[in-house]
């Protein structure tokens, strides 16, 4: 389950940065959004200057994270009341409960909508990675704002996928590409005041990339003090108290990602192959954690039935939703995508094998 986590934060090391870089570039050179060459060197540009503010102290990066939330929230909120008030009355697509409806999709494409929406959703639990560096309280601070960060997620999701739908027509939203907030603030404002779209989609962006980092870091962190992984991922910057090693770690291996998907024919096949394969990890590392719960608490359904309903019954629903959309979307894969998803999962094997082999050879020595 670890190493599901691992490699999809890796991999979202690329489809994060993507967004970034090309609403960097629609700032400052617009006709290099398509080049898949200048997005790439530009998301690694900014995966560098967002691992070193991650590198120097959880307050840090706080500190940064709170203040882009209150931007982005602030322009998504006057987006949101523009769109309704310029075209809640000629919506682009008229609006319709089968929007809402889970009987509107074939299983395949209810399967492969899935995996994207729970790509959307995946990070709200990256405050519990941060259980160790917040301050106790009742309730804990890590789970209090994963809690809260679902149901933010939630409302903003759905209210902003109305207002693209009321917004832009399928032409629209087809060649916006990566950039649709951007297209719907140039058809509610003046120009040039679209661009904040851009600068919220970058805020954004670099909020994801920063709370992933987070994850990668403190799960490595976690593995390595719990001998899963070789000692050094938990090594500690005296200065900084932050898992040093694995945050230069994560970030190495973003950029041999990002130079890799540089000899993708596009942006969006990029972003394509990468939420995808990112989805199957998170189905597979969630559903052990719904199986591990099931299991741990599986006495509850005789002792404490009301109790079984959160600890059992919706963690084994959750676990088998989280397999078949998991499997059913994989069917759908093309190769490029089952080797980044199924074959990161994979090599999974290796660290666990070269573990069980450290730990053997600690165990002879202490009993010689």
């Amino acid at each position: 389950a670890g190493w599901g986590l691992i490699v999809a934060s890796v991999v979202f090391m690329v489809s994060a940065t993507i967004p970034a870089a090309t609403s960097t570039l629609l700032i400052l050179s617009p006709e290099k959004v398509e080049s898949t060459g200048w997005v790439t060197f530009t998301a690694a540009v900014w995966l560098s200057l967002i691992t070193a503010v991650v590198m120097k102290g959880i307050k840090h990066a706080s500190y940064a994270q709170v203040t882009f939330t209150i931007i982005e929230t602030v322009i998504i909120f006057a987006l949101i009341i523009a769109a309704f008030i310029e075209y809640g009355g000629k919506p682009a697509h008229v609006p319709s409960w089968e929007w809402f409806s889970p009987f509107s999709f074939t299983p395949a494409t209810f399967a492969t909508g899935a995996l994207v929406a729970v790509f959307f959703y995946w990070g709200w639990d990256v405050t519990m990675n941060l259980g160790e560096e917040t301050v106790d309280g009742k309730p804990q601070p890590a789970g209090r704002g994963a809690f809260w960060a679902m149901v933010n997620l939630i409302l903003f999701f759905i209210i902003m996928l109305i207002v693209v739908l009321i917004v832009l027509t399928d032409a629209e939203i087809e060649a916006a590409n990566t950039n649709v907030l951007y297209a719907i603030a140039e058809k509610l404002f003046p120009h040039p005041w679209g661009y904040l779209a851009v600068l919220s989609t970058i805020l954004s962006t670099i909020g994801t990339i920063e709370t992933q980092i987070l994850c990668f870091t403190r799960s490595m962190f976690s593995m390595s003090r719990a001998n899963m992984l070789h000692p050094r991922w938990a090594k500690i910057h005296p200065e900084w108290q932050t898992p040093w090693f694995a945050t230069v770690g994560i970030w190495a291996m973003g950029l041999v990602l990002l130079f890799m998907s540089s000899y993708l024919p596009t942006v969006s096949k990029i972003l394509e192959s990468s939420i995808l394969a990112i989805g199957l990890q998170i189905c597979f590392y969630m559903s052990l954690a719904g199986l591990a719960s099931v299991w741990y608490y599986r006495g509850m359904l005789k002792s404490d039935p009301k109790g079984a309903l959160t600890h059992v019954v919706w963690p084994g629903l959750a676990t088998a939703f989280m397999i078949f959309i998991g499997v059913y979307g994989a069917l759908e894969f093309d190769r490029l995508t089952m080797a980044v998803g199924v074959g990161g999962l994979a090599l999974g094997f290796l660290p666990l094998a070269l573990s069980y082999l450290r730990n053997r050879k600690t165990a002879a020595v202490v009993k010689a």
